[in-house]
């Protein structure tokens, strides 16, 4: 390797790996900010939120290593130019194209890596942050209580619904709800009250709810049916009800447990393409299913019996002798009358009449409304069916968007002449939400099968590669980033044109 070329690849891997780090730090305070309601005030350690931040680090470069290609390339070449090192470089004969090449080679190697973080890192990192989250809220009972839904206690048998937790580490409940179940996974006991509050202790595997102010029931289970009869169920009312709940079970957890859960996001690229196959077949399969049965409920569509092909034949050959030997009534009259529809209603009485359109219109309301809920449900699995698509594609786009930021950073770079962390900052951030809001909104359009999730995900880096490429050639041919001069010749030439014209 030539002297220059380190030379130039050395500036490049510092400002890497600065922008890097620094951008990192950055999305990281970001994605605090948004799980701070998971993370704060429930009483984790510090171990505990350090390995949801470390496994949250991989999932943040599909964000951070497109700008950082962007922004290293900018400030590189930046520099470069405004230091006159470009114009040294072009006095001794070497081109744009020739100072690129030590960095052209690192970026494809670049490329290479990150689609192996984006199919075999990033798919772990979200197994592990969804096993950690899960396992959480079983040390935490508190955390596993969620406002305004039911949450349910994992080996107690126990459904709790709060709507509002306050006090420290959310130990104070508003207006609970609670459901416990027997063996057999029964609802058989109900409790409300007003409020409660959660008291625990390190040292204890018991935890303490109490109540205030509420009622309780329970259904009695009796050996004979008629005593149920008797004694259905009792009901209470309370000022004070503690409950010990036993929580060994729940704190006896390994955060590194592994579940058998796994998304599109989870997945490397040969699971998806086997799951997209699959889910494939299987929602044409139920949508063959369900027609099917829409048309068997219908009675629109009656099977056709197989005839005989001897008999067939046979009839065809009298068809084609009688079409030979046309009828006499047809040679005189050539204009034949459609036959009339006969009213099949007309054939019943008054009341049966009422009777058949009102069974109709039931059926109808029947078969339309189960169409609308099997529409729902076929929705929802075209879209996981599109997610997998979409997720398949992604981890390509992802490797070659870093190349393609690449050429656009890097000429324009040469082109503003300016470095440090001023308007080269400036101008990759805007080029990078551009990038990002179109990768964003074409996702979530794919997702919704407004368009195909292939395009979903090449779409905002197919928007950047002739943006590169006029960059590019802007760079190497010394022009600006906009060419008023020709603009102004054009529309000179236009008015010069219409004076001759009136002469």
């Amino acid at each position: 390797m030539r002297i220059l070329d380190r030379y130039i690849l050395a500036r490049f891997l510092y400002n890497f790996t600065s922008s890097f780090v620094i951008l990192m730090f950055i999305f990281i305070f970001q994605t605090i900010w948004l799980f701070i309601d998971d993370l704060a005030g429930k009483g984790l350690d510090i171990v505990i939120i350090g390995k949801f931040l470390f496994y949250l680090m991989p999932n943040l470069t599909e964000k951070v290593l497109p700008l950082t290609v962007l922004l290293s390339s900018i400030l590189t070449f930046g520099t470069f130019a405004e230091n006159y090192e470009f114009a040294a470089m072009k006095a001794s004969g070497i081109s744009l194209q020739r100072s690129m090449r030590p960095l052209i080679i690192f970026i494809v190697f670049l490329g290479g890596v990150t689609f192996y973080f984006a199919n075999s890192v990033i798919p772990a990192s979200e197994q592990k942050i969804y096993n950690l989250r899960r396992n959480i809220a079983k040390v935490k009972p508190a955390v596993a209580i969620a406002e305004g839904v039911f949450s349910d206690f994992e080996g107690t048998g126990m459904n709790i619904k709060v709507d509002k937790k306050s006090g420290e580490n959310d130990r104070f409940l508003e207006n609970v709800i609670i459901h416990q179940k027997t063996e057999t996974n029964v609802n058989s006991t109900v409790i409300k009250a007003k409020g409660g509050e959660l008291v625990s202790s390190t040292d204890s595997d018991i935890i303490q709810l109490v109540l205030k102010d509420g009622h309780y029931y329970e259904d009695i289970k009796t050996k004979a049916s008629n005593a149920k009869r008797k004694f259905p169920f009792t009901k209470a009312n309370f000022e004070t009800y503690t409950m010990n709940i036993d929580i060994s079970g729940l704190n006896d957890v390994d955060l590194e447990e592994e579940r058998d859960v796994s998304t599109d996001k989870m997945k490397n690229i040969f699971r998806l393409s086997n799951d997209m196959d699959s889910l494939k077949k299987d929602n044409l399969k139920i949508v063959r299913a369900f027609s099917k049965n829409i048309s068997n409920r219908m009675g629109a569509f009656v099977p056709v019996s197989r005839k005989d092909s001897t008999k067939q034949a046979k009839e065809s050959l009298k068809k084609d002798s009688l079409a030979l030997q046309p009828p006499a009534d047809s040679l005189l009259n050539k204009t034949e009358t459609p036959l009339p529809i006969p009213d099949i209603l007309a054939l019943y009485q008054e009341w049966q009449v009422a009777q058949i359109l009102s069974s109709a219109k039931n059926s109808t309301t029947s078969i339309k409304t189960s169409i609308q809920g099997k529409r729902v449900e076929l929705q929802k699995r075209f879209e996981i069916h599109r997610r997998h698509i979409l997720s398949f594609h992604k981890k390509f786009a992802l490797a070659f968007s870093c190349i393609i930021l690449f050429f656009v950073g890097a000429p324009l770079g040469a082109i503003i002449r300016k470095g440090g962390l001023g308007l080269p900052m400036v101008i990759a951030i805007m080029l990078f939400l551009t990038y990002y809001f179109l990768g964003v909104f074409a996702e979530n359009y794919a997702k919704k099968g407004n368009i195909h999730p292939m395009l979903g995900a090449w779409l905002s880096t197919l928007i950047m590669l002739p943006l590169g490429i006029s960059l590019t050639k802007r760079a190497t041919a010394d022009r600006g980033l906009t060419d008023f001069g020709a603009f102004l010749d054009y529309f000179k030439g236009i008015f010069k044109k219409k004076k001759k014209a009136t002469s």
